[in-house]
């Protein structure tokens, strides 16, 4: 496909493949590149949007308490949250509390009681506007 469209570039700039042949060329170039690019966009750009985005909602909703792992493999409890500076509790031992940024969280683990409580909670919400929406229609 490649060589298909160099050759055609090739020949619509030598000014060979008569006349109308040429404005075709280009069009056909000018396509296909915008073509790459949108497949281009949609397999790896876009993906790696979402999951930026992802990333930085987790950390927002990030609160001491709650067991964390660091991109080095470290798990750990943090205790308190300042800016962009967490200090976390590694281990059993209560003296290895170490500030590290938040930008080296890698995965936030909650109590399965505390995510059911917000699912719970998540599910009341969508209800009353699910209502609110229908006592306006």
């Amino acid at each position: 496909m490649f060589y298909t469209l160099l050759a055609a570039s090739t020949e619509a700039m030598n000014g060979e493949g008569g006349g109308a042949g040429a404005g075709m060329g280009n069009w056909t170039m000018i396509i296909s590149l915008v073509l790459m690019f949108a497949v281009f966009y949609f397999l790896m750009i876009r993906p790696q949007r979402k999951q930026q985005k992802e990333q930085e909602s987790m950390l927002s909703a990030l609160k001491p308490g709650d067991s964390i792992m660091t991109t080095g493999g470290f798990y750990g409890v943090v205790l308190d949250i300042v800016d962009d500076t967490v200090i976390v509790e590694f281990g059993n031992n209560k003296n290895c509390r170490i500030p590290m940024n938040k930008a080296a969280i890698a995965q936030v683990d909650r109590p399965e009681a505390e995510v059911a409580e917000e699912e719970v909670e998540e599910k009341k919400e969508k209800k009353k506007l699910s209502l609110g929406k229908k006592k306006e229609d």
